[in-house]
This record gives C-alpha cells, sequence and structure tokens, in this order.
C-alpha cells in the first residue's frame, strides 16, 4: 500500500501565507487595480454619460497634448509653485517630528498627556476641516507679521521661492497638524536603541550633542527614509492641493488625464527623495567608516 507523502513544513507555511494575503489580493484587483486601468483608458477616450449609459470616442492622445504642450498653464502654474512649496514642507515637517519625539521621549511629568496632544489631530482633522482652518487664517504665527517676516524673506530671495516660504512661516501651526504621525513613528523607532548603548557612551564621556550626531540619528536613519515617504504622500494629496482640485471636472477624460500625469510627477519625485536619501546615507556612512 502506497503512503501518502503529507505536504512540507514550508509548503504548509506558504499555503498559510497565500491564504491571509487573499483577501489584501482580493481587494487591490477589484477596488484599486480595475479604478486604475479604467482611468487609464478613459485618458484616451472621450468620455460623455447619457440616459442610456457611457459612450466613449477614442481621442488617442489629445488630453495629454492639452496639458502637456497646448495649454501648459492647466499644470504649470499651479504645479511649480506647490512643488516649491513641497522643497521647503519636507524637511521642516521631518525635522520638527524628529525633534519633537526626541522631546517625548524623555522622562517628564505628563509625558504620555504631551504625546496624546501631538497625536489627536491626526484623529480628529479631516481634509474638510484642514480646509475650512486655513480658510479661516487661523493658524498663523501673530509674531511672523509683528516683525515683518514676509518683507525681510521677499527683500533677500526671488519672488517663486519667497512667496511658498512665507506661506509655511505664516502657517507654520498647520506643521503640527501633519506632523503627529511622524511624530509616532520617530518615537517607535527612538525606542529601538537599545538603553545600553547610551550608557556606554556615558561611561566613555560622550555629551549629549555627540550623542545624537554618533548613536540617535544614524539609528534613526531608517525611519526618516519612512517619514520622507509618507510626508510626499501627504503633501502631494493636501486639501489645498491645487492639481487636485482641478482634476474633479466633467470632463472624465481630461481629468483621467490630469490624474495620470500627476501621478508619475509624484513617483518621480518619490523617486528623487529615494535617491537623494541613499545617497546622503551612503556619503554619511562612508565618512564615519573612514574615521
Amino acid at each position: 500500500m502506497i503512503r501518502r507523502r503529507r505536504p512540507g513544513a514550508v509548503a504548509v507555511r506558504q499555503l498559510e501565507g497565500s491564504v491571509f494575503i487573499a483577501p489584501w489580493i482580493f481587494g487591490f484587483l477589484v477596488f484599486i487595480a480595475f479604478p486604475l486601468g479604467y482611468s487609464l483608458s478613459m485618458s484616451f477616450q472621450r468620455v460623455k454619460i447619457t440616459a442610456g449609459g457611457i459612450e466613449t470616442t477614442p481621442v488617442g492622445l489629445q488630453y495629454y497634448r492639452e496639458i502637456l504642450l497646448a495649454d501648459g498653464g492647466l499644470l504649470y502654474n499651479d504645479l511649480l509653485p506647490f512643488l516649491r512649496q513641497v522643497v521647503i514642507m519636507i524637511p521642516v515637517i521631518v525635522v520638527f517630528s524628529l525633534l519633537v519625539a526626541i522631546l517625548l521621549n524623555q522622562r517628564f511629568l505628563g509625558r504620555g498627556f504631551f504625546r496624546a496632544v501631538f497625536f489627536l489631530p491626526v484623529i480628529f482633522s479631516t481634509g474638510q476641516i484642514i480646509q475650512e482652518f486655513i480658510t479661516q487664517g487661523e493658524g498663523t504665527l501673530g509674531f511672523v507679521e509683528e516683525m515683518d517676516l514676509g518683507g525681510l524673506i521677499t527683500t533677500y530671495l526671488p519672488s517663486s521661492w519667497a512667496v511658498p516660504m512665507v506661506n509655511i512661516i505664516s502657517s507654520f501651526v498647520l506643521v503640527l497638524w501633519y506632523s503627529g504621525v511622524q511624530i509616532l513613528l520617530f518615537l517607535a523607532g527612538r525606542q529601538t536603541i537599545a538603553k545600553s548603548v547610551y550608557e556606554a557612551a556615558r561611561i566613555d564621556g560622550a555629551d549629549p550633542w555627540a550623542t545624537f550626531w554618533k548613536i540617535t540619528l544614524p539609528g534613526m536613519t531608517p525611519f526618516i527614509g519612512l517619514n520622507l515617504i509618507y510626508t510626499v504622500v501627504d503633501l502631494f494629496t493636501f486639501p489645498s492641493n491645487p492639481i487636485i482640485s482641478k482634476v474633479n471636472t466633467q470632463n472624465y477624460g481630461l481629468s483621467s488625464a490630469l490624474a495620470w500625469i500627476y501621478f508619475l510627477i509624484v513617483l518621480l519625485f518619490l523617486g528623487l527623495v529615494f535617491f537623494i536619501f541613499n545617497r546622503a546615507t551612503r556619503t554619511g556612512g562612508a565618512k564615519r567608516h573612514v574615521r
């Protein structure tokens, strides 16, 4: 009598993993992959909604040529100033979140309360609330107008960079509203560094400044990269994003083409962030190795 061979442990683990990941694959194919493919097909067609259904007429690359060549103002007039603001905003949010996370990791009275305060805006705020917050002129810093920092920045910087910088400074309180997740990630990253490393550094006579540069910052490098990615995606889906507001139009073909162009721009920006971050980490690691 031939005895059937039982599947090995590796096959069982692979089967279990496939079962657990199957709902995600199904959800991705139905709710993400299909809408993405459908919007891509609509970007090459003129879409008309009638009582009998959806009528489509192939137009090829017409909408892409209109956005990139014929009517460049639809994309460039709003995109370039927004990109300048994002370039300034990303390091501000990441550095601010890192410093706040280091402070909240210290032992002091009411530490749990302050941790909750910095994360509460993430729970209660939505895109509409943030938009209304900006519209009402809230979130500004009073001393910016009192000390005329905007005029000082405009005097020494080109207007193309001065305007987004002034906008960020004048609404710096909003940085708090968009730093909650980053602070949480940095807190988790800070707790992965063993206390024994800091104790050994203190025994060797290292001061807090040297400890930060030699231990804390290198240990937080993976979380800095993670927060860079999250911040880029978060800012490119900002409620007041001028490009997203132009995507929501009645011309479904033109809107789909604009959405795909914007999606490719976001991917290119993420690739640039990856490249700069990897070069910076490799250069820093090489310098520490030489020393």
